[in-house]
C-alpha cells in the first residue's frame, strides 16, 4: 500500500522538499536545510504542512459533559472562540493523546488530534461516548498551514480580512478570507514562536500556501518536518510517545496545570489523584550536556552506577547553540545541578540537571 500524500504535496515537490515516509504519509523532511529552516522560524516566518493531523467535531447538548468526562482540563468555563490543550487519558492514568479543543459554541466543539493517533484516539472516543454527543471524523475536510515566526503577522495581515493582532494566543477565528479563500485560523503552534495554523479545504490549500510565499518574500520560507521537530524540542514543547504516552502520566510529564482533579469524574481522575496523593515516583527533568556528544529519545540516564530512568527528547538545540535533554528520572534524583550520565554508544557522558534551560521567545519578538 502506497504513502498518504497531503493536498500539498506538489508545493513540496516544486519546492524541492526531501520527502520521506512519516507515519505513513509522505511528506518533506526538509527543504534547504533543518538548521537554516529552524533559525528562519526563531528570526523570521517559517511555512508548514501538518494536514497530516486530524480533525474531530463534537456535536449536540452533551457535548460539554462528554468532553468533560474524556479529557482531563476543564471546558466548562471554556468562551467561544477559545482553544484549550489538554490530555486525554486511560483509565491508569497514562496518556492515549494530548490534543487541542476549539469551541464554537456550547454544541459544538472542533478538536485537532496528533496525525499518528486519529484511528485509536476516534476508537477510544466511540468507546466512551454518550448520547447526545455526536463524534464526526472531519479530517478529510481540511488541509492545515502552520505560518510560524516573530514576523508571521505581519506577512499574514495584508492577506487577511481580519484585525489579527486582536487575536489572543490559544483563540481562532471560524471564518475569515486569506487571500481571498476561507479559512478557519487559530493563534497556535508547535515551535515556540508567535504564529497561526489555517484550516482549509483541501482545493484550496496550494493556492494559499504560494499567496503566503509570494507575501512573504524572503521574510518566509518553506519548512519541514525536521525543523518542526527541533523547534517543538528547543521550546519544550511535549511529543506524544516521547514526554506522553500509554506508560507516562501528564503529572509525570509536569502537565498538572491541564489534570483537573476537582472535577467530579473523567477518566483517569481516580489514579492521577493516587498519584498526587502518595507522591511521584518519576518526573520529566531537563539537563544540559557537559562531556561530548548528543542526547537520544530512549538513551539510558545513570547516576553513581545506577540506571535511573531515560531521556525522552534530546539533540543538539540551533537557537542556543547547546546539547540538552528532557530525562523521566527517580524524583529524588531530579534536583537542579545534579551530575548525571547519559548512556551513549554504550558509553556514560557527563550530563547536568537544571531548569529554565530551553528556549522561551521574548516579548518584542
Amino acid at each position: 500500500m502506497g504513502l498518504q500524500r497531503t493536498p500539498l504535496f506538489l508545493m513540496h515537490q516544486k519546492h524541492k522538499g526531501k520527502l520521506i515516509d512519516f507515519g505513513g504519509w509522505e511528506l518533506p523532511v526538509e527543504y534547504q536545510g533543518i538548521i537554516a529552516e529552524h533559525k528562519m522560524v526563531r528570526s523570521k516566518a517559517g511555512i508548514f504542512d501538518v494536514s497530516h493531523m486530524g480533525e474531530v467535531e463534537v456535536t449536540g447538548e452533551r457535548a460539554l459533559e462528554f468532553l468533560n468526562n474524556l479529557l482531563t482540563n476543564d471546558f466548562t468555563e471554556m468562551a467561544v472562540g477559545q482553544i484549550r490543550y489538554s490530555p486525554m487519558c486511560y483509565e491508569h492514568g497514562g496518556v492515549v493523546d494530548d490534543l487541542m479543543v476549539c469551541k464554537f459554541s456550547p454544541t459544538h466543539y472542533f478538536l485537532v488530534i496528533n496525525a499518528a493517533n486519529t484511528a485509536k484516539d476516534l476508537v477510544w472516543m466511540q468507546e466512551h461516548s454518550i448520547p447526545g454527543a455526536t463524534i464526526t471524523n472531519v479530517s478529510d475536510r481540511y488541509a492545515e498551514i502552520a505560518l510560524q515566526g516573530p514576523l508571521a503577522q505581519e506577512i499574514l495581515q495584508p492577506l487577511c480580512d481580519a484585525d489579527l493582532g486582536s487575536m489572543k494566543y490559544y483563540y481562532f477565528l471560524p471564518s475569515v478570507k486569506v487571500a481571498g479563500i476561507d479559512c478557519l485560523i487559530s493563534r497556535t503552534g508547535y515551535t515556540g514562536e508567535d504564529g497561526f495554523e489555517l484550516y482549509i479545504s483541501p482545493e484550496d490549500a496550494c493556492n494559499l500556501w504560494e499567496a503566503i510565499l509570494k507575501e512573504g518574500g524572503d521574510r518566509v520560507a518553506p519548512c519541514g518536518l525536521g525543523a518542526r521537530d527541533t523547534l517543538r524540542f528547543e521550546a519544550k514543547m511535549p511529543l506524544y510517545g516521547h514526554e506522553l504516552s500509554q506508560d507516562i502520566t501528564p503529572l509525570e510529564a509536569g502537565f498538572g496545570r491541564f489534570v483537573k482533579l476537582e472535577k467530579p469524574s473523567f477518566i483517569g481522575k481516580d489514579a492521577l489523584a493516587k498519584q498526587k496523593e502518595t507522591g511521584l515516583e518519576r518526573v520529566l527533568m531537563e539537563f544540559e550536556m557537559v562531556g561530548r556528544g548528543i542526547p537520544r529519545a530512549d538513551y539510558e540516564v545513570w547516576k553513581d552506577g545506577e540506571k535511573i530512568g531515560h531521556v525522552t527528547s534530546g539533540g543538539y538545540t540551533p537557537a542556543l547553540n547547546k546539547n540538552l535533554g528532557l530525562c523521566l528520572i527517580r524524583r529524588e534524583f531530579a534536583e537542579v545541578g545534579n551530575e548525571i550520565d547519559i548512556m551513549i554508544r554504550n558509553k556514560p557522558v557527563k550530563a547536568c540537571t537544571g531548569k529554565g534551560l530551553f528556549y522561551k521567545r521574548t516579548k518584542n519578538k
